[in-house]
């Protein structure tokens, strides 16, 4: 199979910002606590803007950093559990304000946290197949229309946001490896569906998501690594996913990964689940910390339980 690579990046976050501060007026909680359990300070909550809306401005950045034209795109998918409808999808929606071409094919896909790398994978296979090689893939949250400002343990966390790639297939270029899983849980990490009797509101046992995740990450990251028959030094730089600094520091301290060579964005984002990894992408790349032949680690995990690991690279 032909591989991809990310030929551009682009993001977009709602203009209101919520700190830490301002969530001690609505919970009982401070700033210290949160800072120093999550390392989230503050977090963007859409007011006038929709989650189509973001989904289409971080397209129509990736699309022009890539230099691609929307009649090039063969395939398109939204990784997200907030779609502003069910039917039509956020990516249908997409076809429409992009202008894409008719017969492209476009869908939502929901793995949570983990769905932007389930999604590029997903989009690596699509593009074997189409006539037009390259794909645009999107992670993209409105999570404050579902949290629950009665539980003081979650409302502090999420975000909104989106963020987007554009990947072209070509013939020769490697796989990118992509390591996924899952494991059916309906309680440590749910959101219930609409009519169900229950409040569409995110629910989670902190705790045991936390401990779920510092063993998920490093066997995925050894699984990728594996697979690509690298090394941690081989690797330029190591994107996670960003839903609690002291995860990612638990990661970068059992592989002993230089500083120089991961990111937080945490502390202005919150967590902002599929869209939480690209943000980070699009972030990197306009600051220079990633560019052509860059390869990056990315892993994620997230309800479901789904958790994921890819090798990619940049065109």
């Amino acid at each position: 199979m032909n591989g991809i690579k990310i030929r551009g990046t682009g993001r977009a976050v709602p203009e209101k910002v919520v700190t830490n501060r301002d969530l001690e007026q609505i919970v009982e909680t401070n700033d210290e606590w949160i800072t120093s359990r999550t390392g989230i300070q503050r977090r963007h909550h859409c007011i006038g803007e929709t989650h189509t809306s973001l989904c289409v401005s971080a397209a129509k950045a990736a699309l022009d950093r890539a230099g691609v034209s929307p009649d090039q795109v063969g395939a398109c998918i939204v990784a997200t559990v907030t779609a502003d409808t069910l039917v039509p999808s956020a990516a249908c929606m997409l076809q429409r304000e992009l202008g894409l071409p008719t017969d492209t094919p476009c869908f939502d896909l929901n793995a949570a946290c983990t769905g932007f790398l389930y999604a590029l994978h997903t989009m690596e296979c699509l593009l074997n197949a189409s006539p037009r090689k390259f794909g645009l893939v999107v992670g993209g949250e409105q999570l404050s229309r579902v949290i629950n400002w009665d539980d003081r343990g979650t409302c502090i966390l999420f975000g909104d946001g989106a963020g987007a790639a554009v990947v072209e297939c070509r013939e020769g270029w490697p796989s990118i490896g992509a390591v996924l899983g899952s494991q059916g849980d309906n309680e440590l990490l749910r959101l219930p569906g609409i009519e169900t009797g229950e409040r569409s509101l995110i629910a989670m046992e902190g705790t045991k998501v936390f401990k779920f995740a510092v063993e998920a990450i490093p066997r995925c990251m050894e699984q990728v690594l594996a697979k690509a028959h690298m090394t941690v030094e081989d690797v330029d730089f190591f994107v996670f996913h960003q839903a609690n600094a002291r995860i990612i520091d638990l990661a970068v301290r059992k592989f002993r990964i230089p500083p120089e060579k991961y990111y937080k964005n945490i502390h202005e984002y919150g967590n902002t689940s599929a869209a939480s990894i690209p943000l980070v992408l699009s972030e990197l790349q306009d600051q220079g910390k990633v560019g052509p032949g860059s390869r990056t680690l990315v892993v994620g995990f997230g309800g479901g339980l789904t958790w994921g690991g890819a090798l990619i690279e940049f065109a």
